[in-house]
């Protein structure tokens, strides 16, 4: 099938070698990410998805903070590894944070408690659409990207780094830049596995 849609989907991979010269100014990727957060579908039309957007030494200290975060918990003898892998983030153009705030789920589980074990589920499925979208959007520019989760590890760090309120849940981190080495070739199951039809 060939629709401009899958084709991006497609071109969409984990790009963890990256740089940070991209074909596009900080001004594009702003107004971009911020159409897509403004427009990603959400349950009960709650919007509860917030992103911070991390460029040049904003995004250097967000690495750091997750190294020195790291060293209290990886062994000496794998430490190189874990460094090496985290300055391949912190070596792109920017990294996004996905959070929820949470404010706003609990408010929607007082507001419909017919639905209140269903408001979390929901949001994070919310965020995910964000995330795809993103990381497709930055794709499509020839941007890439990978997502990460070193929450909750760096949750208290980050909301104190840069002041974001208590409330906010972080979910993901997004560094992204030019790609320095393109990923090899993916594998995929049989489709017979993963789609039935019935008729």
């Amino acid at each position: 099938m060939q629709t401009q849609f899958v084709e991006l989907i497609k071109k969409r991979r984990s790009v963890y070698n990256l740089g940070n010269q991209i074909n596009v100014s900080r001004d594009y990727i702003c107004q971009l990410i911020k159409e897509i957060v403004k427009y990603t579908p959400s349950a009960f039309n709650s919007q509860s998805t917030r992103v911070v957007l991390l460029f040049g030494k904003q995004n250097q200290k967000l690495w750091q903070i997750t190294l020195n975060c790291l060293k209290n918990i990886v062994p000496a003898e794998k430490f190189a590894t874990t460094e090496q892998k985290i300055a391949s983030f912190a070596a792109g153009y920017g990294t996004i944070l996905y959070f929820e705030d949470l404010e706003t789920v609990q408010n929607l589980q007082k507001k419909y408690s017919l639905y209140k074990n269903n408001f979390l589920a929901w949001a994070q499925q919310s965020n995910a659409m964000l995330q795809f979208s993103v990381w497709t959007a930055l794709a499509e520019n020839g941007i890439g990207a990978s997502l990460q989760h070193y929450n909750p590890l760096i949750d208290d760090s980050v909301k104190k780094e840069w002041n974001l309120p208590e409330q906010w849940s972080l979910i993901a981190q997004m560094p992204f830049g030019n790609i320095e080495q393109t990923p090899d070739e993916k594998t995929f199951l049989p489709l017979e596995e993963r789609v039935l039809i019935k008729e």
